[in-house]
């Protein structure tokens, strides 16, 4: 059944009146999951209003008591993981088994959150004047305009609204519109698990929607995952207004395999690095360095395993990689394949598009290895966010580093090596914000901070307790008694 598209606004959900919206099955684009109209820019006015008048109770309300909102939607949410995750496989194309672990992992990000209230607050430290304490508490910063993207459609925007309101913030949300359904879900959990009215406000539309959001005079902090060019541009009309802003942005992550690298492991975590998601997160392997003495016998397996997978449904569970999620996307993933082999890539398999059932239906794009020489081409360095893998040679691990840091991005990379001065080479040597040494260059954690160096990330970063340098800010507070009156 196609599901209704609606927003929600000071806790009351509407049909919207502007343009039409509509999701599709990329599987099968015939097939609408959602439709709807598109939220307007009065709406946003309408929004902003809301959660500025509910934001002073929600902010004064104790933590634990947010907390223990975000722990009952974590229930809502892992009750559904099963029917939202297949939600999630129809409309964004990811396998049914990764669409109910992204729902799991929302849940689980909800629960770290929602038990801060047991976790430090606050910092005292010693002052040089005797009868007084320096105390630094933190405070929310009032109400802020988060915009994610299309390929975590539940867990990135927990990652962003859990630690918002867990520390006192209110919220006006806008997801991509190509992929509302999950979006609409969570803020349900929400709604079910008590969130007061206004707290949580959520707009559907397009960019003009995130344009008057990020303009808006009511929004007091923005935080953003997409394109690098988005981001920056965010970034430079918060700067303008003097908001903080946090951009999570491009990458074009490099797994390093040197000659001594447990082979089977690199070659299994390669492959899910570049091709797991269909190859669109932006954590994905989408550039690949091998050592020579290793080069060969890798890459043929490498393009073995990738034509062996298994491309098609993802809610068939016999599927390994589905489609990407829209027709704009494979055709931009195309043309970047297309531009590689006319600037001298070696397409070493994949590239060419599905004919077949509904490979030739949908927005399916096969899984491509392309290794690079000495010519330039533009998929070493620009993100096709799809399922292909750039590749160059290195004759020893330096030159290998070299080339894993040959890029303005810094987000995510790997390392397969079994030499610990090895490993402490690649700490020292590479410039990005997460680091896997001997795994994918894909995953995240709650627990721990999460973003990228260089030109993926601008402002703090996410998850872990770094979300409380974002969400919140200090206040120094000077604390001194006076002499006891007699």
């Amino acid at each position: 059944m196609t599901a209704s598209i609606q927003h929600l606004v000071g806790g009351a959900w509407f049909d919207g009146s502007g343009d039409a919206v509509r999701s599709v099955n990329p599987t099968r684009p015939s097939v609408v999951v959602a439709e709807g109209a598109a939220a307007t820019v009065s709406d946003v006015d309408a929004a902003v209003k809301a959660a500025s008048e509910a934001f002073a109770a929600w902010a004064a309300t104790p933590l634990h008591q947010r907390g223990a909102v975000l722990l009952a939607a974590a229930d809502v949410v892992d009750r559904n993981a099963e029917a939202w995750g297949l939600e999630l496989a129809t409309e964004e194309g990811k396998t049914r088994a990764e669409g109910v672990g992204e729902v799991r992992r929302a849940a689980q990000i909800l629960r770290y959150y929602g038990n801060e209230g047991d976790r430090q607050t606050g910092e005292i430290y010693a002052s040089p004047r005797a009868g007084e304490q320096i105390l630094v508490t933190r405070r929310p910063v009032g109400v802020v305009g988060i915009i994610t993207p299309f390929n975590f459609p539940i867990a990135i925007p927990a990652w962003k609204i859990a630690p918002a309101l867990v520390y006192g913030n209110a919220v006006v949300w806008k997801p991509a519109s190509t992929v509302p359904l999950l979006a609409l879900r969570l803020a349900q959990a929400l709604t079910e698990a008590g969130l007061p009215p206004g707290v949580l406000n959520l707009l559907v539309g397009g960019s003009a929607l995130g344009d008057a959001i990020v303009g808006h005079a009511g929004i007091d902090a923005l935080t953003f995952t997409g394109s690098t060019g988005v981001g920056r541009r965010i970034a430079a009309a918060a700067a303008s207004r003097g908001v903080p802003a946090q951009a999570e942005m491009g990458g074009k992550n490099a797994a390093v395999v040197l000659d001594d690298a447990d082979f089977d492991l690199a070659l299994e975590q390669v492959l899910l690095g570049a091709f797991r998601s269909t190859g669109q997160k932006c954590t994905a392997t989408s550039r690949l360095v091998v050592t020579d003495g290793i080069a060969d016998e890798f890459l043929a397996a490498l393009v073995a395993r990738a034509q062996a997978l298994v491309v098609g449904d993802p809610t068939d569970d016999a599927t390994q990689m589905g489609p990407v999620v829209s027709e704009s996307a494979r055709e931009s993933i195309t043309a970047g394949i297309e531009t590689a082999a006319r600037q001298g890539a070696n397409l070493l398999t994949g590239g060419a598009p599905y004919t077949d059932g509904v490979r030739g239906e949908g927005y399916f794009v096969a899984p491509t290895v392309v290794e690079i020489g000495d010519t330039p081409a533009d998929v070493w360095t620009e993100e096709l966010f799809g399922p292909v893998v750039a590749v160059r040679r290195a004759a020893d691990p330096e030159e290998a580093f070299r080339l894993a840091e040959d890029s303005e991005f810094g987000l995510s990379a790997a390392v397969f090596t079994q030499d610990l001065t090895r490993a402490l080479q690649a700490v020292e040597t590479l410039d990005v914000g997460v680091l896997h040494v001997n795994s994918e260059s894909a995953g995240a954690d709650p627990h721990v901070p999460f973003g990228g160096a260089k030109k993926s990330g601008l402002g703090p970063k996410e998850q872990g307790g770094a979300a409380r340098e974002f969400f919140t800010h200090t206040t120094t507070v000077y604390l001194r008694g006076g002499a006891p009156r007699a």
